[in-house]
């Protein structure tokens, strides 16, 4: 799955290492250092992630004047890139070029269709963002803690712009639709308790280092709970009572991206960024088509295979209701995944040259966004003294098939997201841009390509788990089907359920929470079927090519040891690589 969510989710873990510019690079390095400070400045949250602590007691300046003069920085930056192309930089020092070139039309973009008028989507939102705030501060000395608060007294104010902003929306036509906000105000008011101390971002409060007297922590807490209670809570509480009497009632009734303002070219800029590609809606959509005909005939040779009497159809029915198929407890579920988790472990030295030096954990999605969340997603960590996280969803256990379990482990966990995030976080003597920018294609077709990776590794025991992995690969096929039929083709929710549950095992509820997403977060979900197929594409042209002396730990470190790289700066390293491998055996 993406990685945590569209406001959160393309800041990777920050690894503060030096990096050695070539020389005819030096100039160019420079340039990128200093979009990257001024990157920190402005968002406060990422330089916490960085461990910079000049910004630990700020919040991202969110007004019209602050947006405004971000994107006439953003524009600056991107006029000084012009300055720099293949030409006169080594090939790392393209590379990079690319990769800060989509970083800032991203940023550009977003602003010029006016995505701050809608900050959230179906599954999270700024009020979700912001309960990081404990976990990405450091409490080391009082210091620390005043800045946590000085955050906490901001929070009040933020959410006030932010609302601002919605209601900016409400009367533009640039909202969420209506069908994917219900219960919605359920995970806001998960933050909204009594007293200040049951709140989540008290938890900083309940300890302390020993070196701080006991008047300072009296006085220190006294201030946390004064920010809490008039800051914090009233916060979330505005906004729970905005979205009830005003944001969903007020929300849209269409659900096409097509029908936002400037809809058509939104969706298409999205796709191509998503993507990496310049490839329509209607080929995207085709693709898919073909992709799914191709997956159901695989499918079809399992239900045979098994001497199952019924349909195909029939037989997802039958693997969507049969008990053996579920875990009774959330504990089972969690340590099955976790088993999964640690069989792969132990396969990824045959399958790969190097490995991440950050562990990762297993934990259930929590409480309070769990109803509307995915099935499962990496949560990154949030300082370099942290692990990453593969979150399993617990809730509504008699929809989380374990049969999907193995795929789902291999995709979020290894050797799919954190193999490839933490390696990519992990990498020396490249500037901060390239271990840090997310490009859903790769890192999405890396993710659904590890699936695939199951095979070799000998995860899948027995047919149902293949065809757990087969049902979610045909999932993402769908994705590429549904996505643009609802945003461009004029596709009901009625009809993209329909085809998910037609051609997918996935239960009903996964099924409406994913469509739900895919409403609400335009275009991507293409990412990942056309990720996977330019991965696998590649691994065959070096097959083909190689022949007897392929060695599979040597592509993949090919395909790794750039981070995350649009699909055609892969394609040309991949092609370096077979050219490279070629000579070596002469």
């Amino acid at each position: 799955m993406k990685y945590l969510s569209l406001l959160a989710l393309c800041a990777c873990l920050i690894s503060s290492v030096a990096f050695a510019a070539p020389n005819k690079d030096n100039q160019f390095y420079s340039l990128l250092d200093e979009i990257w400070q001024y990157e920190l400045s402005v968002s406060p949250l990422l330089a916490s992630r960085a461990g910079e602590q000049a910004y630990a007691d700020k919040l991202p300046d969110i007004s019209p004047q602050g947006l405004a003069a971000k994107q006439k920085q953003w524009l600056e930056y991107r006029e000084a890139l012009n300055a720099y192309s293949a030409d006169n930089l080594s090939n790392e020092g393209y590379i990079a070029l690319l990769m800060q070139r989509y970083r800032l039309d991203n940023y550009i973009d977003e602003y010029r269709f006016r995505a701050y008028l809608v900050p959230i989507n179906s599954e999270y939102g700024f009020h979700a963002s912001m309960a990081s705030l404990p976990d990405l501060a450091t409490f080391k000395n009082v210091a620390d803690y005043q800045a946590y608060t000085s955050r906490l007294n901001q929070l009040r104010p933020y959410f006030e712009q932010q609302i601002k902003y919605m209601r900016e929306g409400l009367a533009e036509g640039y909202t969420q639709p209506k069908v994917v906000l219900q219960g919605f105000e359920k995970a806001v008011a998960a933050y909204i308790v009594d007293t200040p101390q049951e709140s989540e971002f008290f938890k900083p409060f309940t300890s302390f280092p020993e070196h701080i007297s006991n008047a300072e922590q009296n006085a220190l807490t006294e201030a946390g709970v004064e920010a809490i209670k008039t800051s914090v809570l009233p916060a979330y509480q505005a906004f729970y009572n905005f979205l009830v009497d005003e944001y969903i009632p007020g929300a849209r009734e269409t659900i096409a991206a097509n029908l936002w303002p400037d809809g058509k070219a939104y969706y298409a800029n999205r796709a191509k960024h998503y993507t990496t590609t310049d490839m329509t809606p209607e080929a995207i959509h085709a693709l898919g088509l073909s992709e799914v005909k191709r997956i159901r005939g695989e499918m079809q040779h399992i239900v045979e295979d098994v001497e199952f009497d019924g349909t195909i159809n029939d037989f997802i029915q039958f693997l969507r209701e049969d008990p053996q198929f579920y875990a009774k407890t959330a504990q089972e579920l969690l340590k099955e995944a976790a088993f999964i988790a640690k069989k792969m472990d132990a396969k990824l030295p045959s399958l790969f040259e190097y490995l991440p030096r950050t562990p990762y954990g297993v934990a259930p999605v929590p409480d309070n966004i769990a109803p509307k969340y995915t099935t499962g997603r990496y949560i990154h960590p949030s300082r370099d003294d942290k692990p990453g996280y593969y979150w399993v969803n617990t809730y509504a256990l008699d929809k989380r098939p374990l049969y999907a379990l193995p795929a789902l482990t291999l995709h979020e966990a290894v050797p799919g997201h954190h193999l490839q995030v933490s390696l990519a976080a992990e990498l020396e003597g490249l500037p901060m841009v390239r271990r840090n920018t997310y490009i859903s294609a790769f890192g999405e077709g890396w993710g659904l390509y590890s699936e695939f990776l199951g095979i070799e590794a000998g995860i899948y025991e027995g047919p149902y788990d293949n065809f757990g992995r087969l049902s979610y690969e045909m999932w993402r096929a769908c994705r590429l089907v549904v996505d643009t039929g609802m945003h461009t083709m004029g596709w009901t929710r009625e009809q993209a359920v329909d085809f998910m549950m037609e051609n997918t095992a996935l239960s009903e509820h996964n099924v409406n929470t994913e469509i739900d997403r895919y409403i609400s977060w335009p275009a991507q979900a293409l990412s990942y079927k056309i990720g996977e197929i330019k991965i696998k594409a590649l691994r065959k042209k070096a097959e083909a090519a190689l022949g007897q002396h392929f060695d599979v730990r040597k592509f993949h470190r090919a395909v790794l040891e750039n981070g995350s790289v649009p699909l055609f700066i892969l394609e040309q390293h991949i092609d370096a690589f077979i050219a490279q491998q070629k000579a070596a055996i002469k």
